[in-house]
C-alpha cells in the first residue's frame, strides 16, 4: 500500500517520492521550502501594509488636529 503522504501531484500525475531520484527529491525539498518562504513573506507584508496604514492614518490625523487648532485660534484672535 502507498503511503500517500509521499506521493505529489504533477500535471495531474500522480508520482510517490521514494521511488525518485536524490535529485528529484531535492527539487520538491528546495519548492516546499520556497512555498514556506513565499508564504512568510506574504505574512510578514500583511504586518507591514497594517503597520504603515496606521502611521499613515496618525499623521493624517496629527495634521487635521493642527489644521483644526489653527482654525479655531483664528477664529478666536
Amino acid at each position: 500500500m502507498t503511503d500517500k503522504t509521499n506521493v505529489i501531484n504533477i500535471n495531474g500525475n500522480e508520482y510517490n517520492q521514494d521511488e525518485m531520484t536524490a535529485n528529484q527529491r531535492y527539487i520538491i525539498r528546495q519548492i516546499k521550502d520556497l512555498q514556506t518562504q513565499e508564504d512568510e513573506l506574504a505574512f510578514q507584508l500583511d504586518q507591514k501594509k497594517i503597520a504603515k496604514n496606521a502611521f499613515t492614518g496618525a499623521l493624517i490625523n496629527s495634521v487635521e488636529e493642527k489644521d483644526e487648532f489653527k482654525a479655531k485660534e483664528e477664529v478666536t484672535q
